[in-house]
């Protein structure tokens, strides 16, 4: 097995953004998950639009869709990347009072795209906790992952996803 080493760092260790100018360009498209876990009567406020600051998942979808586009700002070795679909789905869970946010990306280029809907699921889910909570502090972020990425060099990869749980 051939052994995997860090692609990040130049010769002397310091960071370095890696040099893709010899890559072809292809599809590449990437899966993102996480949920955000709140009281009940935080979920039942949700679902029935009660929260004073509005539609919590309408504000939430657009706030990861800025994300993702802005992903090269916020982490440094990212690549700017021209994106050419982003969507972001919501599945509310109430018997383990949570919701279950998924990002998918999608561009043509010469690197992966598996950051912008990592950064996607997390601005989401940072945006429901904004909104909510002058009503429930205790909401608890967690389990964000990459679900699936296709495209490029390293191939295919699939995780798990809690979308069809």
């Amino acid at each position: 097995m051939k052994k995997q080493k860090l692609t990040h760092f130049n010769k002397e260790g310091r960071a370095r953004m890696v040099d893709v100018g010899g890559k072809n360009d292809t599809l590449r498209i990437a899966i993102a998950e996480g949920e955000i876990i709140m009281q009940p009567s935080t979920l039942k406020m949700i679902k029935e639009k009660e929260i004073f600051k509005g539609d919590v998942l309408g504000v939430a979808q657009v706030a990861g869709i800025m994300a993702a586009k802005k992903t090269s700002e916020i982490i440094p070795m990212c690549h700017p990347l021209l994106l050419t679909s982003i969507d972001i789905n919501f599945k509310i869970d109430e018997e383990k009072n949570k919701i279950i946010i998924q990002s998918q990306v999608k561009t043509v280029g010469k690197t992966g795209v598996e950051m912008e809907p990592l950064t996607a699921v997390s601005v989401a889910a940072l945006t429901i906790y904004d909104m909510c909570k002058a009503v429930d502090r205790g909401m608890t972020i967690q389990d964000i992952h990459l679900v699936e990425k296709s495209g490029g060099q390293s191939g295919h990869y699939q995780g798990k996803s809690k979308m069809g749980e």
